[in-house]
């Protein structure tokens, strides 16, 4: 009777095996905390520059906060609320304010808005290059989200033209 090594049986065993065939780890861009801080820079400032006071918070793309700026006027819950409007567009992967709209009451996506640190108010963006979802922005103070929206988006355009040529 022929017997076929052990060892044979598990390579054999291992080759057959697609879970090992895929590979184990993966990269992906993210922001860098350099990049973070011009975003939150040009952010404030063009809300500084409206006369509004705010907090700005840039995410990386796994929610990890890499930037906060705070005007030395803005309130105390602005810093939290900023850092929850990015959370929120980098988890649902769509701008805060769309998570507004898609969560209003009735609506079914209505439930999102009980979930932990989800802020479902205009101010946070993604931030995007070449297509990619990098982190985001989320701008907290001006009296509404959509002032909150067009700081943010002086934020991201601080580095756009760079990320799309990187």
């Amino acid at each position: 009777m022929n017997r076929i090594p052990l060892a044979a049986l598990f390579a054999a065993a291992a080759l057959a095996t697609p879970a090992l065939a895929a590979p184990l780890t993966t990269t992906y861009a993210t922001l860098s905390t350099a990049a973070a801080i011009t975003v939150a820079q040009a952010a404030l400032a063009e809300c500084q520059r409206q006369g509004y006071v705010v907090a700005v918070a840039v995410l990386d793309r796994a929610g990890t906060p890499l930037a906060m700026l705070r005007d030395n006027l803005a309130g105390p819950h602005t810093p939290s609320t900023a850092t929850n409007k990015a959370w929120t567009a980098v988890s649902f992967r769509t701008s805060s304010a769309d998570i507004a709209g898609m969560s209003e009451a009735g609506r079914p996506a209505t439930g999102i808005r009980t979930l932990p640190n989800v802020v479902a108010l205009g101010g946070g963006q993604m931030i995007r290059g070449k297509g990619v979802m990098l982190g985001a922005v989320g701008v907290s103070g001006a009296p509404s989200g959509t002032i909150d929206d067009a700081c943010g988006t002086a934020g991201i355009a601080a580095i756009q033209d760079a990320l799309e040529l990187d």
